[in-house]
């Protein structure tokens, strides 16, 4: 497993884990692609209900905190193939710290 793909993995595994109805994919440019479910995180390529695609640092920004992932999809930084409420639903889950 890429090295960027288990830092992503290990710090959403705790945000995520029994708050996410269904199932999400965050693809992260040239690294590789986090699932998303009510089981937590893992490196995977599933399909999903939403996929959330988007810069390496981009997604640590929304973490952080200094980027607000809605700003981001309106400026076209972050890209949704799917639901945008679940989009948001997601959003929100990695906003929140743990």
């Amino acid at each position: 497993m890429n090295t960027v793909v288990a830092q992503f993995v290990e710090n959403l595994s705790p945000k995520v884990k029994n708050t996410l109805q269904g199932t999400a994919k965050l693809v992260i440019k040239d690294q590789g692609c986090v699932m998303l479910d009510n089981t937590g995180a893992r490196a995977g390529d599933d399909d999903a209900d939403v996929t959330l695609i988007a810069s390496e640092a981009l997604f640590r920004a929304i973490l952080d905190g200094s980027q607000n992932p809605a700003m981001a999809f309106m400026s076209g930084k972050l890209k949704v193939d799917g639901s945008s409420m679940r989009a948001l639903k997601v959003s929100d889950i990695l906003t929140k710290a743990c």
